[in-house]
């Protein structure tokens, strides 16, 4: 059947609409797709010229205040994010300076895993051979996480004049915790500080003995670190000192003063402050101030040195004893009691649950004590004795009455 004339015409008007508007549609889409790529492009093109600015500013204030004495024949080796000075006699930096920022803390740049000579050091640097199976680490001086915000600043650090040997369980344990601890400062504290970095260097180090080296790249028996807050009127410093070794301590075990890095490096740092602001943040040695608001490792000490007296170990030593009978002393920097089984657990020298040692006082024991422990002994040095086990590959003892806790000027005497 055909249908009359005037029911088709507005039929075929209702599908031209129609196919009009998906057109209008399309071209829409279209429009917008390209206007979100240009203000795509505009924003890649403006913060590049911000980054630029920033690392501008990064170069001048490291050059104004924040690089170590320079000695004579020197020569400052200057990279997007850092500056050095090269070692050719050690195929390694002297000394490395750079800026931690807050900029690191919005860093998700992947990391380049890509090692270079690096082309502005006149001597030329290590390379790939010298390192390749060594039994080394390329150890970075300027950690690649903090200059993961700008892709430039972070090749840089993959040059060859930023690399020293390093032990594995020295650069992938403890020295990378340090890296941690002075990012964690700068991402709770949202302050930037000045860090300098370096090898202890001297005459007569070994040199890495491979058959296809091209460089005789020496091998520091210990690395030093150097860390300033400048900004505002408070300015503050610390130093720390590991050796080239695996070491069992956390990073608060090896702070030392600037003096004390100066004196073991040779190297004079901050010589442009004020004399008098140079004396007083160079003795400093106060960890205390180095957590930010809101760093859940704040109110950590370090676990007391060993080897103590008497046959007694520190929170670290614990792990050593499992399964044996020993007395383990530290700070009691926290306690917490289990809703469940109401136990009291007693954090030594670092707060849960980056604690290294903690003790046990199980709720059918609370008796056993005149006082309560879960109060009494936060922040007192003390000592503690009985079988050590592990549970949750943390050691710990549990403490049955207060005869096996003793105050550690007690337990020393």
């Amino acid at each position: 059947m055909i249908e009359p004339r005037h029911l088709l015409l507005p039929a075929l008007a209702c599908v031209a609409s129609f196919s009009f508007a998906q057109a209008d549609l399309e071209g829409k889409l279209k429009k917008l797709e390209e206007q979100r790529t240009a203000i795509e492009e505009q924003q890649t093109r403006l913060t590049s010229r911000v980054d630029s600015v920033k690392l501008a500013i990064i170069r001048r204030d490291l050059e104004r205040i924040g690089l170590p004495k320079l000695e004579a024949g020197e020569e400052l080796v200057v990279h997007p994010g850092h500056i050095l000075v090269y070692s050719e006699k050690h195929e390694q930096p002297k000394w490395t300076a750079h800026i931690a920022s807050p900029d690191l803390i919005k860093g998700n740049l992947a990391r380049i895993d890509s090692f270079l000579p690096d082309p502005l050091v006149k001597t030329g640097t290590a390379v790939t051979a010298d390192y390749w199976y060594s039994g080394y680490d390329r150890g970075h001086m300027v950690p690649s996480a903090d200059m993961r915000w700008n892709f430039d600043a972070l090749q840089g650090t993959y040059y060859y004049s930023n690399i020293s040997p390093q032990v594995a369980e020295l650069n992938r344990e403890t020295w990378a915790d340090l890296e941690d601890w002075v990012r964690r400062y700068v991402n709770f504290s949202k302050r930037r500080v000045f860090v300098a970095t370096g090898p202890v260097l001297r005459d007569g180090l070994p040199t890495m003995q491979k058959a296809d080296r091209k460089n005789e790249v020496s091998i520091p028996e210990y690395f030093w670190k150097v860390i300033a807050d400048l900004d505002g009127d408070n300015p503050k410093a610390i130093g720390f000192v590991m050796r080239n070794a695996k070491q069992d301590g956390p990073p608060v075990s090896y702070a030392v003063t600037v003096d004390s890095v100066e004196t073991l490096s040779g190297l004079d740092f901050f010589p442009a402050l004020d004399d008098a602001v140079e004396a007083r943040i160079e003795t400093m040695r106060e960890i205390k101030d180095w957590y930010g608001e809101g760093d859940p490792n704040h109110g950590e000490v370090e676990p007391l040195r060993a080897p103590l007296p008497k046959g007694m170990f520190n929170s670290v030593q614990a792990k050593y004893h499992i399964g044996k009978t020993a007395t383990v002393c530290g700070t009691v920097v926290s306690s917490r009691k289990t809703a469940k089984a109401q136990a009291i657990y007693l954090n030594f020298d670092r707060t849960h649950p980056n604690q290294d040692f903690y003790a046990t006082i199980w709720s059918y024991n609370g008796p056993n004590f005149s006082y309560d422990p879960e109060t009494w002994l936060v922040n007192k040095k003390i000592c503690v004795t009985g079988k050590l086990t592990i549970f949750d590959d943390i050691p710990r003892i549990s403490i049955n009455n207060e005869k096996e806790v003793m105050l550690y000027e007690e337990a020393i005497r």
